[in-house]
């Protein structure tokens, strides 16, 4: 509501410069529209309108792309999670949001030296026998400094920028109430689902601010990795200079010891960053083994261990002699229930197969309980999938393919859950990584193999002992409950407590629709009351007066017109709702 936007004042500041970016960038109007003008010429903050059309040359995504980077971190980690969104925003829009990168100027020395010591118990130089005071990295929530502790080890020290969380957390209050005047006042963007996805980014955002969460992740998928070898014997006779004891899959080990909410001490990878194939061929590695190792490791953690990297771009990755490949950063990682694997395998041996009833099925049980045209949709499905009828399997784009089956959900107005948008946005970005190290890469071959694989294993007698074991339990743990259930429901009807609860959605909207119009009718009922009561005032002399008329029927009038104006506003949003 725009009255408890007002009541937040200490953030007042914020949304004016909030607002005046999004006026230099051409939004004007959507700020008109929002309610944000209104808000702000209320409170004193006029905004300049005359530089409205500044960038209005360039198209919609670039604007939105430049207004994200200029309004700063919550904003830009915004941009991030958009452009994971394929499922709520076209190509040209998630292509433009992939371009947001995360850096910002270096905080001061000093400032971050204080929060160390805060949060070490002693100087950094105490704690390390190097650290190096100019960062590696710097980025809008932390800066990364290289480090040495007293047993040689090299390590990088992650740390967050001071006084940011209170920054975050202003724009998040601000991002939400946004999200709310947005989905009431404007229908193109409710279909957009602002608020939701508002409330799916600010629980990401708060878990990427704890960096031991982050540690925790990292530690966990290094687990999955532990022992981890390269089954193709193609790739393993091309690398024999490399030891069977190196691991292939490398995950910066973690230093607790040192490692808290603001701050993470990890191994130093002394790779060949993603973003710098020249020096991967300079180090002569080879980027075929590189591009399907990259693929095979990115699916493992999918499709046999549920716990995946969600952000496997190139500057998450470092190449490493003996065509070794390290990830980085796990603040952003996805979850895959064991349910959500198995549709995930049905509907990529869907696509490969051609079997479009498969998929069909899979994105069905997607969309959940949402209205939906179940015969259209299947149909455009069925048709999607049969085009790619007898084409080989090189040639198949599982991204593109999986990009063009969201396509089809978007146009329906359907969205995925936020589990799967964060997949397919890693498939994506996997595929597109793969092509670039090796344009020959073929990911739907890649991808083959540990699918069927996956299949066999959950038809496998254990699989199926372990399934069945746990449904037998479910339905022993039901008929044990029966008989107490059932006294419990005896004695309630018995004692006349039996109830019945029929939730009914037209019926529950309608009767909403007779308490308003019951409402109504009771204040029209007033008004003319105190019309009447005031007229009938007016003729009797005496009493207190204001401007030479009676006071209490002047009151009385006043009360009328508050009322026949709520009673008008009333009546406009409910005929305005019932158009849109």
């Amino acid at each position: 509501m725009l009255w408890q936007a007002l009541t937040a004042i200490r953030d007042l500041g914020r949304l004016h410069d909030i607002a005046s970016i999004l006026v230099r960038y051409g939004f004007g109007d959507m700020v008109r529209r929002i309610g944000l003008a209104n808000a702000l010429e209320r409170a004193g903050r006029a905004l300049h309108w005359s530089n409205a059309e500044e960038f209005a040359h360039l198209p919609p995504p670039a604007r939105v792309r430049r207004a994200l980077e200029e309004m700063g971190p919550t904003f830009v980690k915004l941009g991030q999670v958009l452009a994971t969104r394929v499922d709520l925003l076209e190509s040209e829009w998630i292509a433009e949001f992939g371009k947001l990168q995360d850096s910002a100027p270096a905080a001061p020395y000093a400032e971050i030296c204080q929060q160390l010591t805060e949060d070490l118990g002693a100087p950094p130089e105490e704690i390390f026998t190097v650290f190096d005071p100019v960062p590696l990295a710097a980025a809008s929530i932390a800066q990364v400094h290289r480090a040495r502790l007293a047993d040689s080890s090299e390590v990088v020290v992650k740390v967050r920028r001071p006084g940011i969380r209170p920054i975050i957390e202003a724009d998040l209050r601000w991002l939400s109430r946004l999200a709310e005047l947005a989905e009431m006042e404007s229908p193109e963007l409710r279909s957009f689902h602002p608020q939701e996805v508002v409330r799916q980014f600010a629980q990401s955002l708060r878990r990427e601010l704890d960096f031991a969460g982050e540690c925790r992740n990292a530690e966990r998928i290094a687990e999955n990795f532990a022992g981890y070898t390269d089954k193709d014997e193609s790739i393993a006779e091309a690398v024999l200079e490399v030891s069977s004891a190196l691991p292939i899959i490398i995950i910066p080990r973690v230093y607790w010891a040192w490692t808290c909410e603001r701050v993470c001490v990890q191994e130093f990878i002394d790779g060949i960053s993603g973003r710098k194939l020249a020096a991967v061929d300079q180090a002569g590695l080879d980027r075929k083994i590189l591009a399907r190792r990259g693929a095979r490791a990115v699916l493992k953690m999918i499709v046999e261990d549920g716990v995946f990297h969600a952000d496997p771009h190139p500057g998450n990755v470092f190449y490493l002699l003996g065509n070794r490949i390290a990830f980085i950063d796990f603040g952003m990682i996805g979850r895959l229930t064991d349910e959500r694997r198995d549709q995930l395998i049905q509907l990529l041996l869907g696509l490969v197969r051609h079997e479009p009833m498969r998929v069909a099925d899979v994105m069905l049980d997607w969309t959940g309980d949402a209205a939906v045209d179940e015969d259209g949709l299947i149909l455009e499905i069925q048709t999607f999938v049969d085009q790619y009828h007898g084409v080989a399997l090189k040639q198949l784009s599982l991204g593109a393919m999986l990009s063009d089956l969201v396509a089809i959900l978007r146009q329906h107005q359907l969205t995925l859950p936020a589990d799967l948008t964060m997949l397919i946005k890693a498939f994506i970005s996997l595929e597109g990584m793969g092509r670039e190290l090796d344009p020959d890469f073929d990911m739907a071959s890649e991808a083959m193999p540990l699918l069927e694989q996956a299949l066999r294993k959950r038809y496998m007698p254990a699989s199926l002992l372990k399934r069945g074991r746990w449904a037998v339990g479910e339905a022993l743990a039901l008929i044990a409950d029966l008989p107490r259930d059932l006294s419990r429901l005896l004695r309630a009807a018995r004692r006349g407590r039996l109830e019945i609860h029929i939730d009914i959605t037209h019926l529950r909207r309608f009767g909403n629709q007779l308490d308003s119009a019951a409402n109504r009718l009771v204040i029209g009922i007033v008004v003319a009351a105190l019309i009447i009561g005031s007229s009938i005032v007016m003729t009797v002399p005496g009493g207190p007066s204001l401007l030479g008329l009676p006071f209490f029927g002047l009151l009385g009038f006043f009360g009328a017109v508050i009322g026949g104006i709520w009673l008008m506003l009333s009546i406009w949003k409910s005929s305005k709702a019932d158009r849109e």
